[in-house]
């Protein structure tokens, strides 16, 4: 039987009533089985939720397929539809005036359960998994991240069959022979059991006000969709009986006869058996991606558990605390003496935001910021979200305090700056080689070694490298080659065929060596106005790049549709791109227009502007063009392949685009909350939109001609100063 992340049967979680309710004083014993929708809630959240549920005492599964009763943080009928097809539920729409005919009240069903005892044992859901689709069910694959999707996950080594998430009810059983009356189980009202064979979608507003009331409320008042739950038509194999066995009497063989011949008989049962298995389609096992998340994440808090790398709050509770931080002699005269250099004025003013202070490309205190940049990757690779948001505020704040720092107390000045930041910096200190004992354990961490080399996979993120190593079980990329090759994306699969390639650091000569090359064709498919930016590290001033980042863009506003297409079109016949692994026309399919506040767009994050993922390689090298007497190529071309981002972004929001993709990450982000929270803006690489309205902010005085600005310097700085901040320069942006 497969286990959950958190310790429990990945079955129909029941919890006593009596017990449970004691807990919360609601009791939601009375309910069928209970799922609770992952999209839209957050991790710690969605725990808190089930915990909840459980608590109360209801019947808690963790596959959709087994709910009747769905709680979601989802309000109309359509998205309810959705998630019912991407999880394969066969169901149909019921009409509605079937509701009020069929006498079905949710609330006298609630307040009838209250009187009863609750039964002992709860009914089995015995609703099995559908291959096929009946006339009017709906059954639809959808691949999309943020709902439930199967996948087949086989373990070629072992050989063993992947976990299924199929209850006990659904598990295949040998058949037996027995002649005593089967046990009468506590039946239930169909309704009150599960709904009369209907599927309910409720919003998550219901266990709120529940909870908060102490007694179960109206579902009718919640319901965002019903439907009726189609039967499976998955065909069950009915075993052949066996031939009776002969009757022991005068003539009956010997002992030994006779266990020779049950012998042969099992054995050709079995063997029928597994001709008949064989000959049937491999039935595919079903992993919700809520199931998937917990088993990944409860496997790393158990590597990572203790280790001086990870957040307190997750270290084994019997660790010892750590020292307090001591004030020598000679820290605490320079503090009474003023021999400290004075605080910068956003420290005294306390400015959060990255966005509001200068951070140049170089600090005085590099050496321990890389110190701080190791711990910051090793938290993204353990699944710490918060301790990478922390390290990061933390990390530039440091980087732009201006002076070598000496006390701890400079430390704890500066915003964003904890009690934890000063003891690491106290370490770092004291210690004898200048490195924090956490980065050294980081450094000889064999699992966080695969990771980080997972990790630096072109196309693989953090959680995508936790998967590779926890549920796949690779630990190389010889692995990923042997076992998962299929399984990668394109992208993925690019990655690793130039594994090395792509870690190689391009200097600043061939990042411009590119961008005139496509800028060149940009100009030969449209015209001589076309405008081009190297934004990215290459213009906050690095000596190298890890890719290159172009934006281009046109003053006509209908010069830059679909202009994307045409540019990587032209490079591909010159044989500049090798590959070309994502071209996406979002921006140009909605008229070029800012992201609307309220949209469907999903994983778009920062970006969602028009944009060429392709790899690149220079076809300049000595020899090119040489071939034997068979008119092959003698020379094989030596360059390295290089990762190129071709950013499409209209004129009228071109300031936004040069502004995002120019600023280091965290000042990036910072300008999005900064927007949000101060100004109550939506601020992203295609423009700004006020959150309330929607409406679209027109910093860049776009709409009047007679303002309009003809140089996209001008309209960086005209964003900058919209906002309320202070210009800074490129260089002067480079918070990591």
């Amino acid at each position: 039987m497969a286990d959950r992340a958190d310790g429990t049967s990945h079955e129909v979680v029941e919890v006593g009533a009596a017990a449970a309710s004691a807990y919360t004083g609601l009791d939601l014993s009375h309910l069928p089985a209970v799922y609770v929708l992952p999209a839209h809630v957050a991790l710690s959240d969605l725990h808190e939720i089930e915990h909840q549920l459980a608590r109360s005492g209801a019947s808690l599964t963790y596959d959709i397929r087994e709910a009747r009763l769905i709680l979601g943080t989802i309000s109309k009928p359509r998205r309810a539809k959705f998630e019912l097809q991407a999880a394969k539920v066969h169901f149909k729409d019921i009409d509605p005036s079937s509701l009020s005919k069929a006498g079905v009240n949710n609330q006298s069903i609630l307040e009838e359960a209250e009187l009863e005892t609750p039964p002992k044992k709860k009914l089995k859901l015995q609703e099995t998994e559908t291959q096929s689709t009946t006339d009017g069910s709906t059954s639809i694959e959808h691949q999309n991240t943020s709902t439930v999707v199967s996948e087949t996950e086989a373990d070629t080594d072992a050989g063993a069959e992947p976990l299924s998430q199929l209850s006990i009810s659904q598990a295949p059983t040998s058949p037996t022979v027995d002649s005593s009356p089967p046990p009468k189980e506590p039946t239930l009202p169909q309704t009150q059991a599960d709904f009369g064979g209907r599927i309910k979608v409720v919003n998550l507003a219901w266990l709120e006000d529940s909870l908060r009331l102490g007694k179960p409320q109206d579902l009718q008042k919640y319901l965002v969709y019903e439907a009726e739950l189609l039967p499976s038509n998955t065909a069950s194999v009915t075993p052949e009986p066996l031939a009776a066995a002969p009757r022991v009497g005068k003539s009956s063989p010997t002992a030994c006869e006779s266990s020779q011949t049950k012998s042969n008989e099992l054995k050709s049962v079995l063997e029928r058996a597994n001709a008949e298995a064989a000959s049937k389609p491999k039935p595919r096992a079903y992993f919700s991606r809520a199931f998937k998340r917990d088993r990944i994440s409860a496997a790393a808090k158990r590597d990572f558990t203790g280790r001086s790398f990870t957040s307190t709050t997750a270290q084994d509770p019997h660790s010892r605390p750590p020292h307090l931080l001591r004030q020598t002699t000679s820290e605490y005269e320079e503090g009474v003496s003023g021999s400290l250099p004075p605080m910068p004025d956003w420290v005294l003013q306390n400015k959060i935001y990255s966005c509001q202070r200068a951070t140049p490309l170089t600090s005085p205190n590099d050496a321990f910021i890389a110190q701080l940049k190791e711990i910051k990757l090793a938290r993204l690779l353990t699944n710490d979200e918060i301790g990478v948001r922390a390290y990061s505020t933390s990390i530039a704040s440091i980087a732009a305090y201006p002076y070598a720092i000496q006390t701890t107390s400079e430390i704890l000045a500066l915003p964003g700056c904890d009690h934890k930041i000063a003891h690491l910096f106290h370490e770092w200190q004291t210690s004898p080689d200048h490195r924090i004992q956490a980065v050294k354990d980081i450094e000889n961490d064999p699992t966080l070694k695969c990771l980080r080399l997972f990790y630096d996979i072109w196309g693989v993120g953090a959680t995508t490298a936790r998967e590779f190593y926890y549920d796949k079980q690779w630990r190389d990329l010889d692995d990923i080659v042997e076992f998962g090759w299929s399984s990668l994306s394109r992208v993925q699969q690019i990655g690793v065929k130039y594994y090395d390639e792509f870690l190689l650091k391009l200097p600043r000569a061939e990042v411009e060596s590119i961008a005139n090359i496509v800028t060149r064709h940009a100009r030969k498919v449209v015209d001589e106005r076309i405008e081009y930016i190297i934004v990215g590290g290459y213009r906050r001033g690095k000596p190298e790049s890890g890719d290159v980042d172009l934006i281009l863009s046109h003053p006509d506003q209908s010069a830059t549709a679909g202009l994307v297409d045409k540019v990587v079109r032209s490079l591909e016949k010159e044989d500049w791109i090798t590959h070309t692994l994502i071209l996406n026309l979002t921006n140009t399919k909605r008229g070029q227009e800012t992201l609307p506040y309220f949209s469907n767009t999903k994983g778009a994050g920062f970006d969602t502007l028009d944009k060429a993922l392709v790899v690149w390689q220079d076809q300049a090298y000595p020899g090119k063009g040489d071939t034997d007497e068979h008119g092959k190529p003698t020379k094989k071309n030596p360059n390295p392949h290089r990762r190129v981002d071709i950013i499409i972004s209209p004129w009228r929001t071109v300031g936004c685009a040069v502004a995002g993709w120019t600023s280091g990450t965290t000042f990036q982000r910072d300008l999005r909350r900064y927007a949000k929270r101060v100004k109550g803006w939506k601020f992203d690489s295609s423009g700004v939109r006020e959150r309330g309205t929607g409406k679209w902010i027109d910093l860049e005085g776009w709409t009047d001609p007679q303002t309009r600005c003809t140089d996209w310097k001008e309209a960086e700085r005209r964003v900058f100063e919209g906002m309320g901040l202070e210009y800074y320069e490129p260089w002067d942006r480079c918070t990591g």
